[in-house]
């Protein structure tokens, strides 16, 4: 392994991305393809373009989602209803290696970009196509913003408090539909170096969440009930979550298995003898009666500093972690002795971002190119 610089190009330099995308989903799964190398055209609309652009204006003026979507990439701009305009998409989509498009079901096959028409002219390409809930079945057609498809895909269920279901703090819907559409990509590609030929595929946000929701409906399906909501608690674990220690600061530290349970209770909760106690002496138990745990748990960890439980949990060998704010987590230790907050670019001035999550052990580093502006006509 070495950290100096390679000469070695990026994976993916030398592919053609071609992208008519706005929102999270399929620029997620672009700004991947852009970070390997890809050179990536996204096209957008005519005046302000993706309308990501104007979800805020957090980032000295810039949406927050659209810098963190759209580095690196190159913006032309096209009006799909217009004959000529669309032409010259089709012809830079015929020069390409991908083409992705998020429009709503049917409306790439009413622009002659859907995949049998391109794909009859272009059979080497790679048709990725996003949506809510897919191409067919009763949801075809329906809205599907990020919360939407929470909602139906069970998450919010299971997200919250027993008295406060809630929605998750990301777009986990969209996400897990840009990862997938990212890794299909991938695939294909690879399978067109051994075959000649491109691919055909779709991701649906229902779909990639419901995919996420596997422990839950698992769960659900084999007892007949569905996991307990329990803020940061765990659902069939306990004790698990966040605690706070005396001084206000909370850590989140969980049992996995009644050896850990044991050394907890001697030399976190100083107490041996509470491991035998038979309200929690094994995992069923301690979930049963989790409210008697978890006053028997805060009535020591008042006593101790942040600091002082911490230190404590490391001799016990239990894992845990600091529940830390957004502002902890810009200045964290680990992301600042790797370095993982570098700058890119931005008609607004640089813009501090991390590095993604591939790491390359010869010392390639990704392409952190700028944020574009709405770019020019096609």
């Amino acid at each position: 392994m070495t950290d100096s610089p390679s000469t070695r190009p990026l994976p993916l330099e030398g592919v053609l991305v071609v992208s008519c995308e706005q929102a999270v989903a399929a620029p997620l799964a672009t700004r991947h393809l852009a970070d390997l190398g890809a050179r990536v055209v996204k096209i957008e609309r005519p005046g302000r373009g993706d309308f990501a652009r104007d979800y805020d204006t957090v980032v000295h003026g810039l949406s927050s989602h659209f810098v963190w979507l759209n580095r690196s990439k190159e913006s032309v701009t096209a009006d799909l209803k217009d004959p000529d305009q669309l032409g010259r998409v089709r012809e830079l989509i015929a020069g390409a290696d991908v083409f992705v498009q998020n429009f709503t079901p049917g409306a790439a096959e009413r622009l002659g970009l859907g995949a049998d028409e391109l794909r009859r002219d272009h059979p080497g390409l790679v048709h990725c196509s996003i949506s809510g809930y897919g191409s067919t079945g009763p949801y075809r057609d329906a809205k599907a913003y990020d919360l939407l498809i929470q909602a139906e895909a069970g998450l919010v269920s299971v997200t919250g408090t027993e008295d406060h279901p809630a929605k998750a703090g990301i777009p986990a819907a969209d996400i897990g539909a840009g990862m997938y559409a990212f890794s299909g990509i991938l695939a294909a590609l690879y399978d067109r170096e051994r075959t000649g030929e491109g691919a055909t595929f779709e991701v649906s946000l229902f779909d990639a969440l419901s995919e996420w929701m596997g422990f839950p409906l698992q769960y659900a399906a084999g007892s007949g009930r569905a996991p307990v909501r329990a803020g940061t608690s765990h659902a069939a674990i306990a004790p698990y979550g966040a605690f706070a220690a005396g001084d206000g600061v909370e850590v989140v530290f969980g049992i996995q298995n009644d050896r850990e349970w044991h050394r907890f209770c001697e030399v976190v909760l100083g107490d041996a003898d509470l491991a035998d106690d038979e309200r929690f002496a094994t995992g069923s138990a301690r979930l049963e009666h989790r409210p008697a745990l978890h006053e028997a748990i805060d009535a020591v960890l008042a006593g101790l500093s942040g600091d002082e439980l911490v230190e404590r949990l490391e001799r016990a060998g239990v894992a845990n972690a600091r529940r830390r704010t957004l502002d902890e987590v810009l200045t964290h230790p680990q992301h600042e002795q790797r370095g993982r907050f570098v700058e890119v670019d931005s008609s607004a001035g640089p813009i501090r971002t991390l590095l993604p999550p591939i790491t390359f052990a010869d010392g390639r580093t990704p392409r952190m190119g700028p944020v574009p502006d709405v770019g020019p006509s096609v």
